[in-house]
């Protein structure tokens, strides 16, 4: 099967709690969608730390 008109969600929102461990919110098609659900969870005021990266990264795309 060829990869025409497949989806692709190469950006996460990840998620660091308070004792360090990392979660994977969820994976979106842009970096702008990310960052909209990245910034709607660190507004509600909790201490984790919420940050965008591109898969294949490892981590170059962290938000502080």
């Amino acid at each position: 099967m060829s990869g025409e008109g497949a989806v692709s969600f190469p950006w996460l929102v990840i998620r660091q709690d308070d004792n360090g461990n990392r979660y994977r919110v969820g994976r979106y098609a842009t970096r702008a969608e990310a960052q909209k659900i990245a910034d709607s969870l660190d507004d509600r005021g909790h201490k984790q730390l919420y940050w965008v990266e591109r898969i294949g990264q490892n981590g170059d795309g962290r938000r502080n």
